[in-house]
């Protein structure tokens, strides 16, 4: 479970990163737009709910059994 938190953070967080670099390359006009920027920021709160969950859970121990 720690994997996959840990992943889709990191795809989410990677989302963030991009729409913040493209705002800057192309123009200051997708920053006017309420669908960028709703997208934008639900990534940016996705990611810091995986890293919440990642920081909180505890690592599988590898000597039990199902």
């Amino acid at each position: 479970m720690r994997a996959y938190v840990f992943t889709t953070g990191v795809i989410f967080a990677l989302l963030v990163v991009a729409h913040i670099w493209r705002i800057f390359a192309e123009s200051a006009s997708l920053a006017a737009d309420p669908f960028y920027i709703l997208i934008t920021v639900a990534s940016a709160m996705l990611t810091i709910w995986a890293a919440r969950l990642f920081w909180l859970s505890r690592p599988a121990s590898r000597d039990q059994r199902p």
